[in-house]
C-alpha cells in the first residue's frame, strides 16, 4: 500500500494513513489486490473517520475479483469504476524487438502475452482508493510522474505546462488514459505477429497445418473485441453519471468538472480507436483465412484443369491404339512396312493439334 498527498502545488508521500483528511488537496492510496483484501476492515474505519462513508460489500467483492469486466457503478458518495487494462504480460519483452521476420511459434507467444487484469478505482470526494494487480506497473509510473512534475515545477516554475491532478477524478482519469495509451506497443506486437500468421497462410509453397494456433488467434481477438467494448461500454456510462452531477454555483468548480469531461470524452476517443484497430485485426484475419482457402481452391482448379487437358490429349491416342490393336487380318496399314511410322505420325498430329486448340482456348494457362 502507499499513500499520497496530492495538492495544486506539492506531491508527497506518506508513511501511513492520516488520522483525518488534509485541509487542502487529496489523498490517493494504492493498493496490491492481496494486499487490499486484507487490509479492507482498516480501510472502511478509516473512510469512517474521515467521513468519506464505507465502501459497500458488493463493490470491494468487485475490487478483490481477477475475472470482473470492465464497468462503472456509483452511490450517493462515491464512484466506482473497475476498467481492464491491456498490457503485454511479464516475459514477454523479447517480443517488442522489431523482427520482420517473425515465425509461428512467436505469434502464439505474442497472442498469450496480452494481459487484461482489471484495475479498480474508488473515487470520493477527496479520496482516490485505486487496487491494482499484483505487477501492476501504473502505480508506480504515476507516483515517479507526479513527483517529476513537482521536481520540474522547482526547476522551471515559469513553464508551469503540466499541473497536478486537481481532484481525484482527475487522477483517475488520467490513469485510464495511460492504461489505453499503453496499448499501443502492443499494438505493434500483435501487428506484426499477426502479419507473419498471414503471411504463412497465404504461402503457396508450404502447406499450413497449425490450425489450432489460428482459431487461438481468433478467439484472443473476440476477448480483446469484448474486453474494449467493456472499457467503452463503463466510460460512456462514467460520462453520463458526471454530467448528472449536481450543478456548482463556484466558477473554479465548474472550470474542473468541464476539464473531467474534456479528459473523459479524450478517454472515450481513445478507446474507441483501440477497438477499431482490434476489428481491423480480426477482419484481417478473418480475410486471411478466407484467402487461404481461395487459393487453395485456386491450386486444386489449375491442377484438376492440367489432368483434364492432359486426359483430353491423350483420349484420341488410345482410341487409335485400340483400333490397330483389333485382331483383325485386313486393315490399312496392319502389312505395310511404313504402317509404325504413319500411325506414330497421326498421333503426334492429332496430339498437336489438340495442345493448339487448347492453348488458344487458354486452358493451359494460369491467367
Amino acid at each position: 500500500m502507499r499513500i499520497f498527498h496530492i495538492e495544486p502545488d506539492s506531491f508527497r508521500e506518506l508513511s501511513e494513513l492520516p488520522e483525518a483528511l488534509p485541509a487542502r488537496g487529496f489523498l490517493w492510496v494504492g493498493y496490491g489486490r492481496r494486499v487490499f483484501e486484507v487490509g479492507e476492515p482498516a480501510l472502511q474505519q478509516t473512510l469512517a473517520r474521515w467521513g468519506c462513508g464505507n465502501i459497500v460489500d458488493l463493490h470491494i467483492s468487485d475490487l478483490i475479483n481477477n475475472q470482473l469486466p470492465s464497468h462503472f457503478d456509483y452511490t450517493s458518495w462515491y464512484d466506482m469504476l473497475v476498467f481492464r487494462r491491456l498490457a503485454a504480460a511479464p516475459g514477454s519483452q523479447d517480443l517488442f524487438v522489431d523482427d520482420e521476420h517473425g515465425t509461428l511459434a512467436s505469434a502464439q507467444r505474442a497472442l498469450r502475452a496480452i494481459d487484461t487484469s482489471p484495475v479498480g478505482f474508488a473515487v470520493f470526494d477527496r479520496v482516490l482508493i485505486t487496487v491494482h494487480p499484483t505487477d501492476c506497473q501504473v502505480r508506480e509510473f504515476f507516483a515517479h510522474k507526479l513527483d517529476r512534475l513537482i521536481e520540474g515545477r522547482e526547476k522551471a516554475p515559469a513553464r508551469g505546462s503540466a499541473r497536478l491532478p486537481a481532484s481525484p477524478a482527475d487522477l483517475m482519469l488520467r490513469m485510464v488514459n495511460h492504461m489505453v495509451d499503453s496499448y499501443l506497443e502492443l499494438r505493434r506486437l500483435l501487428t506484426r505477429q499477426l502479419g507473419t500468421l498471414q503471411r504463412v497462410l497465404l504461402d503457396q509453397n508450404s502447406e499450413f497445418a497449425d490450425w489450432p494456433l489460428l482459431l487461438e488467434s481468433r478467439d484472443a481477438l473476440h476477448r480483446l473485441e469484448d474486453t474494449c467494448e467493456d472499457q467503452r461500454s463503463a466510460i460512456q456510462e462514467w460520462i453520463d453519471a458526471l454530467d448528472e452531477w449536481p450543478a456548482d454555483g463556484d466558477p473554479q468548480v465548474t472550470r474542473e468538472r468541464e476539464l473531467l469531461r474534456v479528459r473523459s470524452r479524450d478517454v472515450l476517443e481513445h478507446v474507441e480507436r483501440v477497438l477499431t484497430h482490434v476489428r481491423r485485426l480480426e477482419s484481417s484475419a478473418e480475410s486471411a483465412v478466407q484467402m487461404h482457402f481461395s487459393a487453395l481452391g485456386h491450386r486444386t482448379n489449375s491442377i484438376m484443369r492440367t489432368l483434364t487437358v492432359l486426359t483430353a490429349i491423350f483420349l484420341p491416342l488410345n482410341l487409335i491404339t485400340g483400333i490397330f490393336g483389333m485382331n483383325f487380318d485386313v486393315m490399312p496399314l496392319i502389312h505395310n512396312g511404313g504402317g509404325f511410322w504413319d500411325a506414330a505420325l497421326l498421333m503426334l498430329a492429332v496430339a498437336c493439334g489438340l495442345w493448339f486448340i487448347f492453348r488458344r482456348k487458354r486452358y493451359l494457362t494460369s491467367r
